[in-house]
């Protein structure tokens, strides 16, 4: 268990106190000051989970729905007993709360994703039936409203209109010119709730009537006129009756809260709860706070660490000024570090920061530090920071120190932070020190973590030869001669007192008998320090250097990966581009073999299939060889070069070909290949390779040609690339056999397939025209073509 007085040293009383300015009622600000170290780990994550729910909604711009509310236990307690009624303005403090409740149960049933909202406020139901009747009967101020009861309603209008007959009649009264003369104003009003005029005293016996009031000067005598004493009385039986009902309305209200009651208490307990949690949230919100890791292993790593009360104090001064972050690991093999440095270098407040981190993060609470800081889920945590002496227990500065640090020894355990401010000092020097090692030494056999602050030379020694200490120090400035608020572990600090004192102004002749007085060892164990520090600072800087450069590099690296991506992608889209040229010199190889086909259809059938046949299988190879082509391939002759009977290379079929003809309007040629002849662009031309086609065999059968020709094709469930190639196919032979009309199915489908046959039938050299069949031939799902 903490003791209270950590608490107090760490001042988290004061840290709850500035949380607690976020509440929404008395009893959230009670529920936040009476926040302490959880005893279960799983208690702890459990909340830390909680806040980071509400934290998440918040930051989605739809915070939990928390309004004002009134502290209810007291009156729970109150209308608990049979018969307790409540006034009406303590009724209306119930209505916030069961408006609360029902606003979160609703806006919680849409977020399955906040399991930990859930599981708390699953229960939340604001007791519909109990707050309609509550919100029909009372209003915010505590009034009873007409709407309560139909009779309620109903005897308030009768009071009403009595009301206003008597107002009536006394106005008559007081406009009479008999008894005006009698008065001493003008006006009605109420007197013990009874209606009256006001009558001069020397004329009151003159006015027939009740006297119920005299004024403080004497003067006037407040009298009720007998002529409205009959109705006066009639509005008073009412009155009594709207109280009764009144009353029977309260008691009603009452009941109903009665037989719920442990439920109204569990769901305020509830809500208070929540409020409590959201003040968290909205406190770590302010100071972007992150959720730390709560480890079993004895090890305390703090990132960016940063003191809530310190920066909060800063920001008062400077909103853009910012603390100086702190990091700090201890745990494993090392488990005590002594924090040495100069006067006002920032010691204190660096244990004060783990201690107080420490118990945020024990109670459920996020940190001022990185989200991979690691706090230990610990049992105790012992302080001993300040000057605790005490003229009545007869206590020094240092019998204090001695007085706590023997309290320490003696309650620390296994699972224990301690954390010691100026350790050894207020005595000796010399024993001091021993006192301190000595101290040091019996901590660490514990294995709890200690964090110890000290000017003392010694100590700095015995912890650098002692295994599982380490030293640490907080940075200085030697030029400035002012502190760096940095934690720097492994190397012990200087207190530069004679630096200091000579900054704000002592004399140079006590500096200088000062130094004569320190022991030589003492000046060059100084020495050593400060030229470790230099050289430090020295490798650090060439660290950095390092560290540039090899930001640099990688930055080099990404661009240079990069600039290859981007070359890869533009490569792509030249091979894309030269396949579609491809593809055009394709198409136009098959026009211009196609129209050859009328040129030999009056040959010899025979000779006709063989000269087709030649043709598809050239097509194939020029086609096979259009896949192969070399988009890095060498330069291509200048088309003003070129001239009939040269021989050129054309990339498209893969060999040479000699020039026909040389178009150069269009940049096109016309070039043949053994016996073909077809145009090329000039962009498909290179200079010759020596590469000539070979011959094509024979492959006319005459026994095959005579087989009939299919005057119907079927395309349907075929790509567009693989339908296009059949259909040319099928034309060729179509021609051949001397079909006059031919049938294509393809289907209806999205009418893709169809549009690009009607695409390819456009301007064919073998079509006369083409259209949609008719519904006996199967309608838009076929096209019929008839062939020239």
């Amino acid at each position: 268990m903490i003791p209270k007085t950590s608490l107090e040293l760490l001042e988290f009383n004061k840290l709850l106190r500035l949380i607690s300015v976020y509440a929404n009622s008395d009893a959230s600000k009670f529920s936040v000051m009476d926040i302490h170290p959880l005893n279960n780990k799983a208690d702890i994550e459990k909340r830390l989970s909680q806040i980071s729910d509400i934290r998440k909604i918040s930051h989605e711009g739809n915070p939990i729905s928390l309004d004002t509310f009134a502290d209810i236990s007291t009156l729970v307690v109150k209308v608990r007993p049979e018969g307790a009624v409540l006034d009406a303005i303590e009724l209306a403090d119930f209505m916030p709360v069961f408006s609360i409740a029902s606003s979160i149960s609703s806006q919680m049933k849409e977020r399955p994703d906040l399991p930990f909202l859930q599981d708390l406020l699953n229960l939340l139901t604001g007791f519909p039936d109990i707050m309609n009747t509550l919100k029909k009967s009372i209003d915010s101020e505590g009034n009873i409203l007409d709407s309560a009861s139909s009779l309620l309603s109903e005897l308030r209008a009768r009071i009403r209109n009595f009301e206003g007959k008597i107002r009536k009649k006394l106005e008559e009264i007081v406009r009479d010119e008999k008894l005006s003369v009698f008065l001493q104003d003008d006006f009605v009003t109420t007197r013990s709730g009874r209606w009256v005029i006001p009558v001069r005293m020397d004329s009151k016996g003159l006015v027939p009537g009740v006297v119920h009031d005299i004024s403080k000067s004497g003067e006037t005598a407040f009298i009720e006129p007998l002529s409205i004493i009959n109705l006066s009385n009639e509005l008073e039986n009412l009155k009594a009756e709207q109280k009764a009902e009144e009353l029977r309305i309260l008691r009603n209200i009452c009941s109903m809260i009665r037989t719920e009651v442990n439920n109204i208490i569990a769901e305020f307990r509830t809500i208070v709860y929540l409020d409590m949690l959201n003040c968290i949230a909205s406190f770590a919100d302010m100071l972007h706070m992150e959720i730390p890791q709560i480890n079993n292993s004895n090890t305390i790593s703090l990132i960016s660490s940063r003191h809530p009360l310190l920066q909060l104090s800063l920001q008062k001064i400077d909103r853009n000024k910012q603390v100086v972050p702190l990091d700090v690991q201890l745990g494993g093999d090392s488990t005590v570090m002594v924090i040495t440095g100069a006067n006002a270098g920032g010691k204190t407040i660096a244990i004060k920061t783990i201690g107080l981190l420490l118990l945020m993060a024990l109670s459920g609470m996020p940190v001022p530090a990185d989200s991979s800081s690691s706090l230990p889920f610990i049992q105790s945590l012992l302080v001993d920071i300040g000057d605790e002496q005490s003229i009545e227990n007869n206590l020094s500065t240092f019998s204090a120190h001695i007085s706590n640090i023997s309290e320490i020894l003696k309650s620390r355990e296994s699972e224990t932070v301690i954390l010691i401010d100026e350790l050894g000092t207020g005595t000796d020097p010399d024993e001091g020190s021993a006192l301190a090692c000595a101290i040091l030494k019996e901590f660490r056999k514990s294995s709890a973590l200690v964090f110890a602050t000290t000017h003392l030379s010694d100590i700095k020694g015995f912890v650098h030869r002692t295994g599982g200490m380490v030293n640490a120090s907080m940075e200085f400035d030697q030029k400035t001669l002012t502190p760096l608020y940095r934690l720097r572990t492994g190397e012990p600090g200087q207190s530069h007192a004679l630096e200091i004192a000579k900054k704000y102004g002592l004399p140079e002749n006590i500096l200088a008998d000062a130094k004569g007085m320190l022991g030589s060892m003492k000046i060059e164990f100084d020495h050593l320090i400060s030229d470790l520090n230099t050289k430090r600072l020295d490798y650090e800087n060439a660290l950095n250097i390092l560290q540039k450069q090899q930001l640099e590099l990688e930055e080099r690296n990404r661009l240079v990966e990069k600039m290859l991506s981007d070359s890869k992608e533009k490569q792509k889209e030249i091979l894309a581009n030269a396949y579609r040229e491809a593809s055009d010199v394709i198409v136009n190889t098959k026009r211009q073999m196609n129209a050859l086909l009328d040129e030999i259809r009056k040959k010899e059938k025979a000779e006709r299939h063989r000269i087709i046949k030649e043709v598809e299988t050239h097509q194939e190879y020029v086609i096979e060889k259009l896949r192969e082509i070399d988009i890095e391939d060498s330069e291509a002759p200048a088309l003003d070069d070129i001239k009939r009977g040269d021989v050129v290379f054309v990339t498209s079929l893969g060999y040479d070909a000699s020039v026909i003809e040389v178009n150069r309007n269009n940049n096109r040629l016309k070039v043949a290949a053994k016996s073909i002849e077809f145009e090329v662009p000039a962009t498909d031309i290179r200079f010759s390779r020596g590469k000539s086609l070979p011959a094509m065999k024979d492959t006319a059968h005459p026994d095959k040609y005579d087989a009939p020709v299919s005057s119907r094709l079927n395309l349907i469930g075929l790509r567009v690339d693989e339908s296009l190639s059949k259909l040319e196919h099928f034309l060729n032979h179509a021609s051949l056999g001397d079909l006059r009309e031919v049938t294509v199915i393809h289907g209806m489908g999205k009418g893709l397939l169809k549009k690009a046959i009607h695409d390819h039938l456009n301007e064919h050299p073998l079509i006369k025209h083409y259209r949609s069949g008719t519904i006996e031939e199967g309608g838009f799902g076929v096209t019929v073509i008839t062939m020239k």
